[in-house]
């Protein structure tokens, strides 16, 4: 055994250090319920509302105002049913604007259908089977078995069902999802009918000459009732379960256009102001309890570094939004497709901060501009490497855009093949691999060449 002395430097973070880079990271919502925590746990700190909260009565009234402009179906959801016990659907609740869902939304209608007592239980129990998208996963003998009702009753209350809304609610498949929503439709498209009741792969692969030579009609007539199909809704469910689950984003930074430059607001209004309660900073002072002062003391300096880590998340927040903002002027200006690369490295260099301080003031955190929302590491978009002298390097962004300005600009009937874009697009400056150009193809939901051509 042998002893050593050695001296060596080490770096120890400060809980100060260590609380300013958690809120650093913070998105807004995560930093809301932290302030909100901090203000219960800590009594130095005084929260001062910066706007006034909406008047529930007003809330309630506009509501009641967009209800009544719209289908007075909807009035049922703010209607007391004084007839609600001897109601078949009595032990189902009233249906409440908060609690709207495709459930609810459905069964409303179901109730105000004059419907024999079976019919409109086995219509319940088909309403409570639907799957997220609005449509029946089981086969209608099975259902009719679980309900414990005969085939025909539950055929009855399929109809019933199928006739409410959202159209194609109540579908066992995707034909007749398209169906059932086509067939509202006045005039009703015969063609589009017969096209999803028996034609909905070689839809999907644009095969309209081989539609139209099956169906014995024009190539033309098959395109317009198939952009017809197009513009209906697969899952006429989805939207509400959405709405069910909806989370609002709310901008941290948002980008204010003006015809010669740029300007940036934090959205940080729904932030109460956090201020040091003049009561206890007096009762530090003045008290002679030895306790009560060092309780006091610590909780100011807890206090005062919080409101000084948020004010510093504000602040880094805002150069690094500013840098971003000079290198990617081109999008700001002319939108999707003309992002340069840029990396942490660059910013951090730029601000004069380390790369993890940029990556956690970016992260979890969005910008609003006039192209939309767009969260902050949305910007930070790698170099595909040399391109033509004199030109700037592509980002993967600007590589997208070309790809898809050459797609749109092929001939149908020979649509380009990844190895053909993959050499068009290196002619104009974008060196690509054939497997990068069909992941970016793929990303961009655009078919492949077979799924692109349009037969005679």
């Amino acid at each position: 055994m042998e002893l050593n002395l050695s001296q060596k430097q080490t770096q120890t973070l400060s809980p100060q250090m260590m609380q300013s880079m958690e809120v650093l990271q913070m998105g807004s919502q995560e930093l809301l319920e932290y302030i909100e925590e901090a203000v219960q746990e800590n009594p130095v700190l005084e929260p001062e509302q910066n706007y006034d909260k909406q008047d529930e009565f007003s809330s309630l009234q506009r509501k009641l105002e967009w209800l009544e402009s719209t289908d007075p179906q909807n009035r049922y959801y703010h209607q007391q049913d004084t007839e609600e016990e001897n109601d078949p659907l009595s032990n189902y609740g009233t249906v409440r604007d908060d609690d709207e869902n495709l459930y609810y939304y459905v069964l409303s209608q179901l109730k105000v259908l004059e419907l024999e007592g079976d019919v409109m239980e086995a219509g319940i129990f088909l309403v409570e089977s639907l799957n997220q998208n609005g449509w029946l996963d089981e086969p209608l003998d099975a259902l009719a078995a679980d309900c414990g009702c005969s085939l025909e009753t539950m055929e009855k209350a399929l109809e019933a069902v199928q006739s409410l809304e959202p159209a194609g609610v109540g579908a066992r498949d995707l034909s007749e999802c398209l169906k059932l929503q086509l067939i509202r439709r006045t005039p009703v498209d015969q063609l589009a009918v017969r096209i999803v009741e028996g034609y909905l792969d070689a839809l999907s692969k644009s095969r309209y000459g081989l539609i139209a030579r099956e169906l014995k009609v024009t190539q033309e007539e098959v395109r317009a009732s198939c952009d017809h199909i197009r513009k209906l809704n697969p899952r006429p469910g989805t939207g509400f379960a959405a709405r069910e689950n909806l989370t609002y984003i709310n901008p941290d930074i948002i980008v204010v256009s003006f015809p010669d430059h740029f300007e940036l607001l934090t959205n940080d209004y729904y932030f109460p102001t956090l201020n040091i309660s003049g009561y206890y900073t007096r009762l530090m002072k003045e008290s002679d309890d030895g306790q009560v002062k060092e309780y006091l003391t610590g909780k100011v300096r807890q206090a005062k570094w919080m409101v000084k880590a948020i004010e510093q998340r504000r602040s880094t927040l805002m150069a690094c939004a500013q840098c971003i903002l000079e290198f990617q002027e081109a999008f700001f200006r002319k939108g999707p497709g003309h992002l340069v690369p840029l990396s942490l490295a660059d910013v951090a260099e730029r601000i004069g901060v380390h790369e993890s301080t940029v990556s956690r003031a970016t992260k979890d955190k969005y910008i609003q501009c006039s192209m939309g929302v767009y969260p902050l590491s949305y910007f930070f978009s790698r170099s595909l490497g040399p391109v033509s002298p004199g030109e700037d390097a592509a980002s993967p962004d600007a590589a997208k855009a070309l790809l898809k300005k050459l797609i749109a600009g092929e001939d149908k009937k020979k649509p380009l093949s990844d190895q053909k874009l993959c050499q068009l697009m290196a002619q104009q400056g974008c060196t690509l691999s054939r497997r990068t150009v069909a992941k970016y193809r793929d990303e961009l939901h655009i078919p492949s060449t077979t799924g692109r051509k349009q037969y005679e």
